[in-house]
């Protein structure tokens, strides 16, 4: 990997040496189609990621080259510290070179998509924070919930006018949300729960990111230790941050169903969930990322789940 800087703008160029699908190992970092932190441009030739690091704000502009190169553009105090992770990102770290499908389904998503890797984020803070928004609500709830706080709350982005997509944020930092007042939460449709676990988050964001160094259980059981995170919230932080192959979203409302109908034609609950994913483990998740990408979907019976709007109540 190459790192050239300039006053205003840090750029890298970095080859794997592995098959990349670049939109699909960064895709569970997005947080829906109106994502302020991130943004897809020129048909897919770029992704733009706004964050938060131990330095400050960052704005990444990543392209893949038609050799397979990635170049990585990052503007902010943050950029050194964001581009420097960029292998991680992309999943560098990530080995699935010993994991073995046990079911068809399984086997053929592992063999039509060779690129699929588990890419770390290595912030906390930017994924526990969206994790908890989306705790017992719908995506549609959780997704205008992380868009007003990211807008009212967040910053502007580092990085030129007019090179930057307009609309894009950077997330709240630990001090602002700590900030925010209570009609505003209410405003946003964020419940007495989640946002008393946010602000739980808030006050020890520094030593949550201690998990990403821990990785595996132990990270997960350290983020378990706030108030408000439990095992879904931190598995999702897991996967996200550290590429945990093993963190699977036990409690989630979609997955066991989706597992379920997918390796064995009907619903699941949460221990069924754990029999069936127990011949991948430690790599069950993994497991849950291939049947998610296969495209299979499980039949839908009755209406769906309603939004609620806490902003009413």
């Amino acid at each position: 990997m190459t790192l050239a800087a300039d006053a205003r703008m840090v750029e890298c160029e970095w080859r794997p040496a592995f098959t990349l699908d670049l939109y699909g190992v960064l895709a569970p970092l997005r947080r829906g189609r109106g994502d302020p932190t991130w943004r897809t441009v020129a048909d897919g030739a770029a992704i733009w990621r706004v964050t938060t690091t131990p330095e400050g704000p960052a704005t990444v502009a990543l392209r893949r080259r038609p050799d397979g190169t990635v170049l990585a553009t990052g503007w902010g105090p943050g950029a050194t510290w964001e581009l420097d992770g960029l292998p991680s990102l992309l999943g560098a770290d990530d080995d699935p070179s010993s994991f073995v499908a046990h079911h068809p389904v399984v086997s053929d998503a592992q063999r039509r998509m060779p690129g699929m890797r588990l890419g770390s984020a290595r912030r906390v803070w930017d994924q526990v924070f969206p994790a908890i928004l989306e705790q017992k609500v719908t995506g549609v709830e959780a997704r205008r919930s992380f868009r007003e706080l990211c807008r009212r709350f967040g910053a502007p982005p580092p990085g030129p006018e007019g090179v930057v997509p307009p609309g894009m944020r950077v997330p709240p930092t630990p001090a602002r949300v700590r900030a925010i007042p209570d009609w505003e939460w209410h405003r946003a449709g964020v419940d007495h729960a989640r946002r008393r676990a946010i602000l739980h988050c808030a006050v020890v964001a520094h030593r949550l990111e201690r998990a990403a160094e821990l990785r595996g259980e132990q990270g997960r059981v350290l983020l378990r230790r706030v108030p408000g995170v439990g095992v879904w919230t931190a598995a999702e932080v897991a996967q996200r941050v550290w590429g945990d192959p093993d963190a699977v979203s036990f409690g989630d409302f979609h997955i066991p169903s989706t597992v379920g109908h997918a390796l064995l034609g009907h619903d699941l609950d949460d221990a069924g969930l754990l029999d069936v994913l127990a011949p991948y483990a430690p790599q069950r998740q993994r497991a849950v990322r291939y049947i998610e990408a296969s495209g299979f979907r499980r039949p839908r019976f009755g209406p769906r789940f309603s939004p609620r709007d806490y902003r009413s109540m």
